[in-house]
């Protein structure tokens, strides 16, 4: 376009030129040896354009001629390179779909067509070739090439590190990982794989400098990365709450100003206080984490932040929390945990009843059930609780795929992914519809409800049938037939001849290997006492 305008401009000032020459007529007078030559000016100008674009023809016939060798070579080689680009082209899109048969013949003819040191999609396309042939250790051996060239280091390192995953070599992985994130912080899957590695190993300080290079180099956005960070100091204060209280204190802290809604975070805070006598700081941490989402971990850990107090005083702090968040499920069932930990049993049933109302699950039904056997200790009405907790949905907890925890974990233990674990229900059919004739309903609960039994008729009962059953099994011993009797010796002989009477005891004869159960007294009864 440039070029263009350029010569139209050129075009359009010869043009003026020749018309102002025009119109101002005259004669050019030239004397060369004597001779006198004489034309117009508008004739002279013209000669001397024609003389000058004579010249540059003749100069440009002149360079074409000269510089023809070289044109014609760069002619062909442009050419070949064109072929050979091509090739690598159509190889590399078969080895993507699966051709190894074609991408190893593109590669052979790319290299015949391209230099391999100036091109190292060669060297690419025939490691993946090798890759889909399952010939491993000559694709290992080409990705090994790649990392001596700075150009497809990187590419190689990937390489290594995908061999390295899939023969389960875990150490060697890590180390191609932690060596293309030092050189190129800025790689997603080095920067990813060598911030897990170090957090599986517990360099907690290196994983958080990594990932503030992550955060400079606009690897991940603003809000991952703060929300990673808090992950990561919220595991180092777990380490240190034992031993660096206050240092677990200020990371959990931070944390919380990273993630204001991070619950982990809020409970290592409130435990470091806890150790360093600061139960008021704590306590507001706690009840601004229960306002923002009430956990039942922040619940448990607020009641219980005095190891001395009495079990009103855990009433007390239970009931306190419920007052930030009435009508909540969490709160009613501190409050009936706590209620039934101080005997108040009417409380702690309307609160735990509350809450099943709410949100009928498993927690719920079984704190009706633990209500229940500290209350009455009905069998049957406790397996009746029971019976509505196995069938009710199951409580949130913290799950990360597929693995369920008690507790709070940075990294998930089956894949080692961090910040994997999400507070919810650990089983996917709980969010389905379920048909109304299995919908877990406390009304239906408390309609089919069994009366309370009189425990001490029971008991009475059991041990009337205790003590039938012994004397049954007394009786049976004594009319058992005893074993026969051994051959008599001759003292027996000889008292047997004896003309002195011997002795009857109800109609049967007193001997030794007869039981007569009327000479013997009544079998003694075992009683149980109340």
């Amino acid at each position: 376009m440039i070029r263009l305008v350029i010569f139209a401009v050129l075009v359009l000032v010869l043009g003026y030129g020749f018309s102002w020459l025009a119109d101002r007529p005259g004669d050019l007078s030239l004397i060369w040896e004597g001779q006198l030559y004489q034309t117009r000016l508008i004739v002279a100008a013209s000669a001397l354009i024609a003389l000058i674009a004579v010249v540059m023809i003749l100069w440009w016939l002149l360079r074409t001629i000269w510089t023809s060798p070289y044109s014609v070579g760069r002619y062909f080689r442009a050419r070949k390179r064109d072929r050979g680009y091509q090739a690598l082209s159509t190889g590399l899109i078969a080895a993507g779909a699966g051709n190894a048969l074609l991408a190893r013949k593109m590669a052979a003819r790319s290299r015949g067509l391209i230099r391999a040191d100036q091109e190292p999609l060669i060297a690419l396309l025939e490691a993946q070739a090798a890759l889909i042939e399952g010939r491993h250790d000559e694709a290992r051996a080409k990705f090994e090439e790649m990392t001596n060239d700075p150009e497809t280091r990187e590419l190689g390192l990937r390489g290594l590190y995908l061999e390295a995953k899939r023969l389960g070599a875990n150490e060697a992985a890590r180390q191609y990982a932690e060596k293309a994130a030092d050189n190129a912080p800025y790689l997603p899957w080095a920067a990813q794989a060598t911030l897990e590695y170090r957090s599986q190993a517990g360099r907690w300080d290196d994983a958080i400098r990594l990932l503030e290079q992550q955060k400079a180099g606009r690897v991940i956005e603003k809000s991952e990365a703060d929300r990673l960070r808090a992950v990561l100091l919220t595991a180092r204060a777990t380490e240190k709450l034992e031993s660096d209280p206050a240092g677990a204190r200020d990371d959990a802290t931070y944390a919380l100003k990273l993630a204001a809604d991070f619950e982990p975070a809020a409970i290592i805070a409130a435990k470091a206080l806890f150790r360093e006598d600061k139960l008021r700081k704590a306590a507001s941490i706690l009840e601004q984490a229960w306002k923002s989402a009430p956990h039942p971990d922040i619940g448990r850990t607020y009641v219980r932040a005095r190891s001395g107090d009495s079990a009103a005083d855990r009433l007390k702090r239970a009931e306190r929390l419920e007052g930030m968040r009435p009508n909540n499920v969490e709160s009613l069932l501190l409050v009936a945990q706590a209620a039934l930990d101080t005997q108040d049993f009417a409380k702690a049933r309307a609160k735990a009843e509350a809450a099943a109302r709410i949100e009928p699950r498993e927690a719920a039904f079984l704190l009706l059930a633990d209500i229940e056997e500290a209350e009455t200790g009905d069998q049957g009405r406790i397996r009746h609780w029971l019976a509505q907790a196995l069938k009710a949905p199951r409580d949130p907890a913290w799950v990360a795929d597929g693995f369920v925890s008690d507790k709070w974990l940075p990294l998930s233990p089956v894949t080692g992914r961090l910040d994997a674990f999400v507070w919810k229900a650990p089983f996917d059919h709980v969010d389905k519809a379920v048909d109304e004739s299995t919908t877990i309903s406390i009304d239906s609960a408390l309609k089919t409800l069994p009366p309370v039994r009189d425990g001490r008729t029971e008991r009475m009962a059991s041990d009337h049938r205790i003590i039938e059953l012994e004397r049954a099994a007394t009786i049976a011993e004594a009319v058992r037939p005893s074993p026969k009797p051994p051959a008599p010796s001759k003292q027996a002989a000889d008292a047997a001849t004896s003309p002195e009477p011997r002795p009857f005891f109800g109609g049967l004869p007193d001997d030794p290997g007869v039981r007569n159960p009327a000479a013997e007294p009544e079998p003694k009864t075992r009683l149980r006492l109340f």
